[in-house]
């Protein structure tokens, strides 16, 4: 259950939006080493890629997790299971339907954590997931009224070591394909490469 990202600036999503109208590739300005940005976590705004009515993207802030309703208690609910979702957007009803439908976002983000659940030497600390070879990676989302939620699947063998569950975690290039209407090809991760690095 991913609970935990290290998230952009609304200032650098603007900039990554720029570069690729320009160039054709959405780069990150690099940031000051010494800067420090809070990580993100349920319940708080994130900055996030939503596309307009055109497709076109935009830079916008919405709240992580979805407010609902479970047997009687007010529940935050963050991640949304990808089978789960699928079979919601099919039936065309359930929490997920719409957002699954006519909601699909792109949550990018320097790295992701995990609580490390599955392994003979479990720990109190997160595992922190990363990119090989790159600085910012995009994670798949849903988003409806305000508010978003980190799309989840099984785990591929770099965080099922650690974890029964991981981010979907987009490749270079795959944006388009989440966004479109093939984005339920995207449901195995098992070819996705990611450095793991336990916090001590």
């Amino acid at each position: 259950m991913c609970h935990r990202v290290s998230p952009l600036l609304f200032e650098e999503l603007e900039q990554a939006l720029i570069d690729l109208k320009e160039t054709g590739r959405a780069r990150v300005p690099t940031r000051d080493p010494k800067a420090r940005i809070p990580d993100a976590y349920p319940g708080k705004p994130m900055p996030l890629f939503v596309p307009d009515e055109e497709g076109e993207l935009q830079v916008t802030e919405l709240i992580w997790g979805f407010d609902t309703t479970i047997k009687g208690s007010q529940k935050l609910v963050f991640n949304t299971r990808m089978d789960t979702a699928l079979r919601q957007s099919a039936s065309g009803s359930g929490l997920w339907a719409s957002s699954m439908t006519n909601g699909r976002c792109l949550v990018p983000v320097r790295a992701f954590y995990e609580s490390w659940t599955k392994s003979a030497e479990r720990r109190r600390s997160d595992v922190r997931f990363t990119m090989p070879g790159r600085q910012v990676f995009l994670l798949a989302g849903v988003q409806e009224d305000g508010r978003f939620s980190i799309v989840t699947t099984n785990p591929n063998a770099d965080v099922g070591a650690y974890h029964t569950r991981m981010p979907l975690v987009l490749a270079p290039g795959e944006s388009k394909t989440w966004l479109g209407p093939r984005y339920a090809s995207l449901a195995y991760r098992s070819k996705i490469r990611l450095d793991a690095e336990p916090e001590l």
